[in-house]
């Protein structure tokens, strides 16, 4: 069976405006489902690639400060 969850995803949040998306982030932490993290990482996946290096700095430095705070 042959599952593109990538698209999948992209399918499913299409048409969503930005409190619908903020709402898909923020219920997907909050539930903190295992399954959820796939569609996390394609959201993330999305923003990266709009990012420009600025910004993918900017997160890159978030992620290392939650890491750090992750793992005290």
């Amino acid at each position: 069976m042959d599952l593109n969850i990538r698209k999948a995803i992209l399918h499913n949040i299409t048409n969503n405006n930005q409190d619908e998306l903020e709402a898909t982030i923020v219920d997907a932490i909050q539930g903190g489902e295992e399954k959820m993290l796939p569609g996390l990482g394609v959201l993330f996946e999305l923003i990266w690639k709009q990012s420009d290096e600025q910004e993918k700095q900017e997160m890159i430095e978030a992620l290392e400060q939650g890491v750090k705070q992750a793992g005290n």
